[in-house]
């Protein structure tokens, strides 16, 4: 089962996820995606790590989710949009091949048996449009990856401050 939550930014979309995972599992997963890459980002981290309790497994992965054994798991991945920029970064912000490394990954890891996957992402493209070059060829990125994972998603949820619309139901 593959939930996709999205949402723009502090729109509820952790709390949900998180919230949901709860009920799914007693003993639910992060994984965070999160690359660390100064002072504040760390800061950052640590309060989320903080704010769960001894209930969660947590793993760190920035790129190669497909790694993880999530057979019989209940996962929260948080987030696409770190994860994404990754892959971007590391391909010198080639739009192509983020693309296809970061489908060739949920492909994998999707295909794991007996898994519950709650994946968070961000409607970036819903905002101010990007000022730099880099920054339209990410909203392209992030954009075309949400369609592709809520295509393959079993449950689509849409937060709207704080409140969350189904935009795809499990048939």
């Amino acid at each position: 089962m593959i939930y996709l939550i999205t949402g723009g930014e502090r729109s509820g979309k952790s709390s949900y996820a998180e919230n949901l995972a709860k009920e799914l599992s007693a003993n639910p997963m992060y994984v965070a995606t999160a690359r660390k890459w100064d002072d504040d980002f760390q800061k950052r981290i640590d309060r989320h790590q903080q704010g769960r309790d001894e209930r969660w497994i947590n793993v760190e992965n920035e790129k190669y989710l497909s790694e993880i054994d999530f057979s019989g798991k209940v996962a929260v991945v948080d987030c696409v949009t770190l994860w994404l920029t990754n892959f971007f970064f590391d391909t010198k912000n080639d739009v192509q091949t983020s693309l296809e490394q970061a489908k060739a990954e949920f492909d994998k890891m999707a295909n794991q048996q007996d898994t519950t996957i709650i994946i968070i992402t961000n409607e970036i493209g819903m905002g101010v449009h990007a000022e730099t070059h880099i920054g339209r060829k990410f909203t392209e990125l992030q954009g075309w990856m949400n369609q592709y994972l809520a295509k393959n998603a079993d449950e689509v949820v849409l937060m709207v401050s704080g409140i969350p619309v189904k935009i795809k139901e499990r048939k």
